[in-house]
Parts: structure tokens; sequence; C-alpha cells
């Protein structure tokens, strides 16, 4: 009798065991999602179908919004699932936007000498790794830093930016070749704002569940209509302007401090 006991004992424990080794299945799918998003972007950028690159990162930072929250919402998250975001956020939002920008543009820097081509790919490494360092400083941060802000633009919103400036400028028929410069200003400038100390409204506090006012159920429509009419030029202008609130937030903040010495030393 004890011998059955036991051996049902650790028959127990090896089912508890295989049970916590196992993975969520949900929240990691919409992590699949978003890296084959990714990974599909930089297929497209390679077939010179830039539109089709853009759209699938942008799919990839919807698919990665989800992922967390539903996550939270079932009681799923893991260690797993953690580093699993990670990971596909590098591929989805820094090796695919810096690729996409170089084929489209970058690439074409060699024109202007052999230097300038080591310029152009330089530049989209620098990106990337960028992005790589603003994952690892954020996984570092988590349960640390002000919830309400993100410390660097946050590698989801710099994606955005740089394949909406490939999206829209495509989309206006101009050619890549054309705009090394606006290219390389854009991509030096997403991947030092990551690994910068800007501070970056989150959103975080903002909760679904709560009653809001009408009027702005009134601004979710307009703002779906406007994507309906223009999807480049409203993306890339809404992330341009959550760009520049990060250097606007800061100056506002500077000032305020500037203006507080003043009066203490006056």
């Amino acid at each position: 009798m004890s011998t059955d006991k036991t051996e049902s004992s650790n028959s127990g424990d090896t089912s508890a065991e295989r049970r916590r080794r196992g993975i969520y299945l949900l929240p990691n799918l919409f992590t699949t999602g978003a890296l084959f998003g990714g990974f599909y972007a930089v297929v497209a950028a390679m077939q010179d179908q830039y539109e089709v690159a853009a759209i699938a990162v942008f799919i990839a930072m919807v698919l990665d919004s989800l992922d967390g929250r539903v996550a939270r919402m079932t009681n799923t998250q893991t260690e797993f699932g953690a580093e699993y975001d990670s990971l596909a956020d590098l591929i989805s939002f820094g090796v695919a936007p810096g690729l996409i920008m170089y084929q489209w543009s970058l690439e074409h820097m060699r024109d202007w000498g052999a230097n300038w081509g080591k310029v152009g790919w330089l530049a989209a490494f620098i990106y990337v790794a960028c992005a790589a360092l603003r994952l690892a400083r954020f996984n570092t941060q988590i349960g640390k830093a002000d919830k309400r802000y993100f410390t660097g633009i946050p590698s989801p919103a710099a994606a955005a930016l740089m394949v909406g400036t490939v999206w829209v400028f495509h989309d206006l028929t101009f050619q890549g070749r054309n705009l090394q410069i606006l290219a390389l200003t854009v991509t030096l400038a997403a991947g030092l704002l990551m690994v910068s100390n800007v501070s970056y409204y989150s959103f975080k506090d903002f909760d679904l569940r709560n009653r809001v006012p009408f009027v702005m159920m009134l601004g979710v429509v307009l703002v779906f209509a406007l994507l309906t009419i223009d999807p480049p030029k409203v993306l890339f202008a809404a992330f341009l302007i959550y760009t520049l609130s990060g250097p606007a937030l800061w100056l506002s903040r500077r000032r305020r401090r500037l203006q507080r010495r003043k009066k203490d030393s006056g």
C-alpha cells in the first residue's frame, strides 16, 4: 500500500512538473503572429514590395499590443512569454524596419562612393543595435520605472516611424534612391531616441473599461474614417507626432526646472 501511495505521489509530482514546464498557447500565438509579420516584412522588402512590408510591420504592432493584454486578462503571464516577446520585438521592430529602410533607400548611398555605402548599412545597423539595447533596458526596468512613461521611444513606435516614412513616400511615388538624406536622418533619429533618456507617455494608465465622454467616441469614429481614406499619411502623422512629443515633454520639464531655480535663487 505504501509503495502504491509513493508511486501515486511521484506520478502526481511528475504531472505537476510537466504542467509547469509547458507554455500557454494563447498569448504566445499572438507573439508568433507578430514575429511572422516582422519576418514577412523583410521578405516583402527584398522583393521591393514596400507597401506590403510596411503593412506587415503595423500588423505586427497590433498583435504585439494584444499578447500582453491577453496574458494579463487570462492570467497566463510567464517568464518564457516575456522573453519570447522581446525576441519577437527585436525581429519585428528592430531588424525588419532597419532592413526595409536600407533596402528602400540607404543602400543607394553607395552611388555616392564606397564610403557612403558603408554609412548606409552602418546606419541601419545602429538602428537595429539601439532596438536591442532599448529592449534589454526595458526588461531590466520592469517594476522599477514609472509605468506612466517609457524611457526612450518604444521600439514599436520607432518601427512605425521608420516604415511609415517608407510607406508614405512610396505612396507619393517618391523613389528611395532620391531620399537618402531623409532616410539616414530618420534612421539615426529613431535609433538614438530609443536609447535616450527622453520620456514618452505609455498610455498604460488608460483603462478601456472606464467610462469616457461621448465626444471621445466621436473621435474614435473620426480616426477610423481618416484611416480608411489615407492609411499611410494618417499613421505616419500619428507616429511622427508621438515621436516629437518626447522631446517636447523634455523641453517643457527642463523649462519648468529652470523657472524653479530662478525663483529659488531670486
